[in-house]
C-alpha cells in the first residue's frame, strides 16, 4: 500500500466534505459512520488537516468540520502531502538509502517515472472534480447497503 491508512481516510473524508460544501459544517460522526471509519481515528486525522489549514472545525450542537478552501483549489496531492509528507515521491520504492540515478535500486528506473506521473495526476485532480463524479454516479466513495 503506497498511502498510509490515515492518508486514505483523510482523502476520503475531504472528498466527502467537498460533496457537502453547501453545508456550514458536517458532523464528524456522520463522516465516520458514512465512510465506515473509526470516529476517534478520523478525529485525529482531521486535526492534522486543520493544522495544515485545509479544514475548519467547530464544537457544539451544530458543530463539525468543513473545508477551509474551495474544493476546486484543493487537490488530492495537497491532502496526501499534509498527511503522509513527500516520502512517497522522494524515497526509494524498495526503501534503500541513497537511491538515485547514480546509485539506483533494481526498481529505480521504473519508480522514477511512475512516481512523477503519480505526483502529476494527484496534483491535477481536485476534490471538486472527484465530488462531482461521485455525485453524478461515475465513481463511488463508499459502499451503499
Amino acid at each position: 500500500m503506497l498511502l498510509s491508512k490515515s492518508c486514505i481516510y483523510g482523502v476520503r473524508a475531504t472528498i466527502y466534505l467537498a460533496m457537502h460544501q453547501n453545508r456550514q459544517y458536517v458532523p464528524i460522526k456522520e463522516v465516520a459512520k458514512t465512510l465506515n471509519i473509526s470516529f476517534h481515528f478520523l478525529t485525529k486525522i482531521l486535526q492534522v488537516l486543520t493544522k495544515a489549514g485545509m479544514i475548519k472545525s467547530t464544537k457544539g450542537p451544530n458543530g463539525g468540520v468543513a473545508l477551509l478552501t474551495s474544493p476546486s483549489d484543493l487537490t488530492v496531492y495537497n491532502i496526501v502531502y499534509a498527511l503522509d509528507g513527500s516520502e512517497l515521491f522522494d524515497e526509494c520504492v524498495l526503501g534503500l538509502p541513497g537511491c538515485s540515478d547514480d546509485n539506483p535500486c533494481p526498481l529505480h528506473r521504473i519508480w522514477r517515472v511512475t512516481k512523477e506521473e503519480l505526483r502529476n495526476e494527484l496534483k491535477s485532480e481536485s476534490l471538486q472534480d472527484l465530488a462531482d463524479q461521485i455525485l453524478d454516479g461515475t465513481i463511488r466513495l463508499y459502499d451503499v447497503n
